[in-house]
């Protein structure tokens, strides 16, 4: 096996540009072959873009399918990876192992069908050819070549659900194993955003609690509010536009008959929802952003001017067990397996 060698811990092998810092946090990657000796390579199958990339690209160029192709293709050859300049999130892929170098220490083989763990803003990627995108599903059909390495978070994929729906749900597993840490023993929690990865923590929230809590949820489309109040995921909803912070918490007072929330979490894909989900949050709570749309400078500042002592949790994309979690919330809510099936 033609090799590169030595391959280095966190990928610093990777990095070209600034050198010594982190491969997430570089401007360019080095996204050829061949494989180094602590590396897997993967034929590249689907490209899962990070919701708020997905649609502040769509906001710019609109759901022109060669643009959007364009544009995709013109970030990743100029960096070495998928990584929107403008949010500067990425998202995450599927795809199956071509080649295992000696050193790589993972459990997986060659010949599996894999979706990455780790955001695709420090994964070397190099397109061929962009074949679909899928606006219906932040998703783009891809000819690529990707490499990851032995500290690389990366799952087999399940065999009992689609695989694209499989990495849809993958995509955003931090989220929900993170929820059901927070929302154990709590009184209630108030989810923000109703899309797929509010969902998933609607579900996990409801789970950890059991029926002592109460789960609320707020979107500005009541759909598939609806569908998870109906199913006895969620307890009541109201609908609205969350970056009017003023409107959201007196609709959340109005709601709750003035009790305050244990726990928020902001899976909103928009701007400027900071203080939304800052307001509703009683003293002590927590209130967890999931968003890469979220400036924290802002949830920071914001709560001070406030005067609100309260935890501020930013969204990690890992956590012990997350890719299990979040597969079981899809086995074990159908409804859940609706809405990303729907979106």
């Amino acid at each position: 096996m033609n090799l590169r060698t030595p391959g280095m811990p966190f990928g610093l092998h990777r990095v070209k540009n600034p050198m010594g810092s982190l491969p997430q946090a570089a401007t360019t990657l080095d996204a050829e072959g061949p494989l180094f000796d602590n590396e897997i390579e993967i034929a590249v199958a689907t490209l899962n873009i990070d919701s708020a990339s997905f649609h502040q690209i769509v906001g710019e160029l609109g759901q022109d399918e060669e643009a959007f192709k364009k544009h995709i293709m013109s970030i990743v050859s100029e960096r070495g990876k998928m990584q929107n300049p403008v949010t500067g999130s990425g998202g995450m892929l599927l795809g199956t192992i071509m080649r295992k170098g000696p050193h790589y220490t993972g459990d997986l083989e060659v010949g599996d069908r894999v979706a990455s763990l780790v955001s695709l803003t420090l994964t070397p990627l190099k397109i061929k050819e962009i074949t679909k995108v899928h606006f219906n599903a932040d998703q783009v059909d891809v000819h690529a070549t990707a490499y990851l390495w032995s500290d690389a978070p990366i799952v087999k994929l399940p065999t009992d659900m689609d695989e694209n729906l499989a990495l849809s749900a993958l995509d955003v597993c931090g989220a929900p194993a993170q929820a059901d840490r927070l929302c154990k023993g709590k009184q209630r929690v108030l989810i923000m955003g109703a899309g797929k990865s509010g969902a998933l923590c609607a579900a996990a929230a409801r789970e950890a609690m059991g029926s002592f809590g109460s789960v609320y949820g707020y979107d500005l489309n009541s759909t598939n509010l609806e569908k998870l109040k109906n199913e006895k995921i969620i307890d009541d909803f109201r609908t609205g536009d969350a970056t009017n912070p003023v409107k959201v918490f007196d609709q959340i007072m109005e709601m709750t008959n003035g009790e305050l929330m244990d726990v928020v979490i902001n899976t909103c894909n928009v701007s400027n929802t900071e203080m939304s989900a800052i307001l509703p949050c009683a003293d002590r709570g927590t209130t967890y952003f999931f968003n890469m749309a979220t400036s924290f400078g802002k949830a920071a500042l914001g709560c001070e001017g406030v005067g609100k002592d309260i935890n501020l949790l930013i969204g990690n994309g890992y956590a012990h067990g997350h890719a299990e979690i979040t597969l079981n919330l899809m086995r074990n809510h159908s409804v859940v397996r609706e809405i990303f099936e729907q979106i």
